[in-house]
């Protein structure tokens, strides 16, 4: 077969890769009408919530399986939580959230908002320990820069592993502040902030330009969730992953969670090791 031959015209979208081509768009599809209505919601309001997208069962065995691993306490200061457990580079240790990380709802979504072979940006499990105060509002993609308004640069999504309430720590967000220009939110719209109250196993998902912050835990008990954040193809993660998770445990993981990884490319070559498709590396 001849070489493909790059014009002016394609050498931003040409796949050069020979031997793998890319898997984007590979998951099972969602209804199309579905992804339709969710996605209206989500460019109108920043943000949407689908509720009981995992059963509980499903947030139980994550819960069982992530509580050893927690290695501190709490943050290091008041944006991570001091009174917050982090869990970061999960899937260094534990690939029980990749199913969560490539749901196919999730990916369809993500499909609609970046170019293919866009990259997971971050993973983490959050633990908020009783009597937290309320995280700093801020937005997910605020460190590209890249004035605003403007395109989501970044898109998150943040899993109920246990119920959002009021009182535990629920997600605030502003909505429609995904539509802002550069700016802080003022006071009087602090006061139309909501909590995005919702039920164990239900997924927030919202855009990067969205202003948003961790509730005030004011229980006894503490409130825990995974949270899934993502980046266009061409942008940095801020996770490195390369770097963190074993090449010997990528092996093992799905096509998708591999692309999401890093192991693809964004055409023409960024991404690229030595001249070739990243996925060579994992014959190693």
């Amino acid at each position: 077969m001849p070489a493909p031959k790059i014009t002016s015209s394609t050498i931003k979208t040409a796949d050069l890769a020979g031997r793998y081509k890319s898997t984007a768009g590979s998951q099972d599809q969602i209804d199309p009408e579905l992804l339709s209505d969710l996605l209206q919601s989500l460019n109108k309001d920043g943000y949407i919530i689908v509720e009981k997208l995992f059963s509980d069962e499903t947030m139980d065995a994550l819960k069982a399986d992530v509580l050893p691993r927690f290695k501190h306490e709490a943050g290091r200061n008041n944006f991570e939580g001091l009174a917050t457990q982090r869990l970061y580079s999960m899937m260094a240790e534990t690939d029980i959230a990749n199913p969560m990380v490539e749901h196919p709802l999730i990916l369809g979504l993500l499909d609609k908002i970046f170019e293919p072979n866009y990259l997971l940006s971050q993973l983490q499990v959050i633990n908020i320990c009783p009597h937290e105060a309320a995280q700093p509002l801020h937005y997910d993609d605020g460190f590209y820069p890249w004035p605003r308004p403007r395109r989501a640069l970044g898109a998150a999504t943040i899993i109920a592993v246990d119920d959002f309430t009021a009182e535990n720590g629920a997600t605030v967000l502003l909505p429609q502040s995904h539509l802002w220009g550069d700016r802080i939110p003022t006071e009087d719209e602090k006061q139309l902030s909501i909590k995005a109250v919702m039920p164990k196993g239900s997924v927030l998902f919202f855009l990067g330009p969205l202003w948003h912050g961790g509730g005030a835990n004011q229980t006894e008990a503490s409130r825990m969730c995974l949270t899934a954040q993502y980046c266009a193809p061409f942008c940095r993660t801020q996770e490195n992953f390369s770097l963190s998770i074993p090449k010997a445990r990528v092996k093992t993981f799905s096509e998708n969670i591999q692309r999401l990884l890093g192991y693809s490319i964004h055409p023409p070559f960024m991404g690229m090791v030595e001249g070739q498709h990243p996925k060579r590396v994992l014959l190693d």
